[in-house]
């Protein structure tokens, strides 16, 4: 399409010769010329495309040239009509291509606003990143300080620990001189004391002594011999030495007036040398008369006792009282009363769990063993430990007190006495086998043991007077009120109990279908008038014999869901407790 010229007149001169306004208007006419041009090239480009495909512009201007006729008007309509087709649709194309163009813009709009907010949250990001930088810098200098603080800490820490351990053996071998100029002082007190007895005998050998006896009128007489004092054999003073507790034992009345005072102020001073000074001091207590036991039969009251289980339980001597050691490192102390048991205090201090539990005889203090190698003492006014005993190399399993000291047993194989005023071990004793548990009688203790022996240990000297056997590894030991009868408790499911003035080794054994030793800790009772003997089993029951008959006497049961750890019997017979691994406590008796 060319571009539209402007009109001719008549003269041949163009509009613009003429007027002004016609220049103008044919100046608007060529822009409108040129913008139609530029926004319908491609429909015009497309239009002639069309006219060279149908040839009816070749044939148009070929018949002109030629001069040949008109075509027809009927396919100058058709072609019209089929041009005019095609210009719809071109029309159609680009108003498509229009609304595609204008959802491309949007979209581009849309994009940019999106590049917008996106480089506002870079530089936001950017902004809180350089934040967090000085933050995480200031965090890392920080840390650094404290790194270094606890540099210095941790070196004072060894520094101190090495110190207190220094300190430690220091403490440990001043006590240890102190023990043995203790003992070198009773050993050269105990000789000068036998000397002086020697000398004694000796000298009232030389002299005539009648003693009336009341027993059927028996005269014992005595005549000095001859011979010097220097020639005595050994064994006339051993034998002399050995009439010493029977006449001891004779009352003052018994005694004949012609004995000399020589005789009689010996007698007397070692009746008063046998009493420790450390005994007058200690509270006065009460006197424990077998009392007659009553068959439980019924369980009172069933508790929770302990968040984990319970290992040992014991009344005090008035029985009003029940403490329980457990796993979970306390003892606790409940008042019985009226069949019930309430919570009276609670005792710490341990760093692992407790073994054992006992009373002193006065009921005021209270003596437990610890798997942290350690004893602990508590006063009952005090939740705190008094005293920590420690020394052993393992846990402590059993723990007594001992007249005016204490004695513990513990898995390394050794069986300790201490002194209770100087928290300091004054002997030791070497079993070599691991030691379940302790019992102790006057200037005696008792001790089990997993190589299947009992074995009798002179407190005063830390000796082994006598070594027994028993029928498998022992995991507990309990002696009779009256001190006569030692029970103990075997892995072999059986249960011993042994004459201590005879030292049978032939004891009354009691066993029973269904009972099982529950661990090598179970811990079993003698009721105060030693008629009865009650232990715990693997499945939850409490198996109580009697003595004399030898044969059940009862089967506790569907009270304990975990197996029996210890049985206990209170001191008047009334009462007995059991405690089991999941921390329950239950109490029995007849009523």
């Amino acid at each position: 399409m060319k571009p539209l010229g402007g009109p001719k007149d008549s003269r041949g001169g163009t509009a613009t010769d003429g007027d002004p306004w016609k220049a103008h208007v044919l100046l608007q006419l060529r822009r409108r010329d040129r913008e139609q041009c530029r926004r319908f090239r491609d429909l015009v480009c497309a239009y002639s495309g069309l006219l060279d495909k149908s040839g009816a512009t070749d044939w148009i201007l070929a018949s002109g040239r030629r001069g040949a006729v008109s075509p027809s008007r009927a396919q100058l309509k058709k072609a019209a009509g089929e041009l005019a087709y095609q210009v719809v649709e071109r029309q159609q194309q680009m108003k498509m291509q229009d609304d595609v163009l204008e959802e491309q813009r949007d979209r581009l709009l849309q994009d940019e606003r999106r590049l917008a907010g996106a480089r506002d949250l870079r530089l936001q990001l950017r902004l809180r990143a350089e934040r967090l930088g000085e933050r995480n810098g200031r965090l890392k200098a920080e840390y650094d300080a404290l790194m270094e603080r606890q540099g210095r800490a941790e070196r004072r820490l060894r520094e101190e620990k090495l110190r207190g351990s220094g300190l430690l053996e220091d403490v440990m071998a001043l006590k240890r001189q102190a023990a043995a100029r203790l003992n070198q002082r009773n050993h050269r007190r105990s000789r000068a004391q036998d000397v002086n007895l020697q000398k004694e005998l000796q000298t009232a050998a030389t002299s005539q002594v009648n003693v009336d006896s009341s027993l059927g009128g028996a005269r014992w007489r005595c005549l000095a011999l001859k011979k010097k004092p220097a020639e005595k054999s050994p064994a006339e003073i051993q034998a002399d030495f050995l009439l010493l507790p029977f006449l001891r034992s004779a009352p003052a009345s018994h005694v004949s007036p012609r004995i000399p005072a020589s005789i009689r102020d010996l007698f007397e001073r070692r009746r008063g040398r046998s009493r420790p000074a450390a005994e007058e001091e200690e509270p006065a207590r009460p006197v424990r008369v077998p009392a007659a036991a009553r068959v439980p039969g019924r369980a009172l009251h069933v508790l929770e006792a302990h968040e984990q289980g319970v290992n040992a339980a014991a009344f005090c001597p008035s029985s009003a009282l029940l403490a329980s050691a457990g796993t979970d490192r306390v003892v606790k102390v409940w008042q019985v009363r009226a069949g019930a048991l309430r919570h009276q205090t609670t005792l710490d201090g341990s760093t692992e769990g407790l073994t054992c539990v006992q009373f002193d005889p006065t009921g005021h203090r209270i003596l437990a063993g610890s798997y942290d190698k350690s004893a602990l003492l508590w006063c009952l006014d005090r939740p705190v430990a008094k005293l920590t005993l420690t020394g052993h190399g393992r846990k402590v399993t059993a723990a007594r007190f001992s007249r005016h000291q204490v004695v513990t047993g513990s898995a390394d194989g050794t069986v300790r006495m201490w002194d209770l005023q100087r928290a300091a071990c004054v002997h030791l004793a070497q079993a070599s086998s691991f030691c379940s548990d302790v019992v102790c009688s006057e200037n005696v203790a008792i001790s089990g043991h997993f190589d299947r022996k009992i074995r009798l240990w002179d407190t005063r000297l830390s000796s082994c007077v006598r070594c027994l056997s028993a029928q498998g590894k022992v995991t507990s030991l309990d002696l009779s009120a009256d001190g006569r009868h030692l029970l103990s408790c075997c892995r072999d499911d059986g249960l011993q109990l042994l004459d201590v003035r005879r030292w049978s080794h032939r004891g009354a054994a009691f066993r029973a279908e269904g009972f099982k030793c529950a661990s090598d800790s179970t811990k079993v009772a003698i009721s105060p008038d030693a008629c009865f003997v009650a232990a715990g089993s693997a499945d939850g029951a409490v198996y109580v014999w009697n003595v004399s008959a030898g044969n059940l006497e009862a089967r506790l049961a569907d009270n304990h869901s975990a197996s029996v750890s210890a049985v206990c019997w209170s001191s008047s017979g009334e009462y007995a407790a059991s405690v089991d691994k999941k921390g329950r406590a239950v109490l029995w008796s007849d009523l």
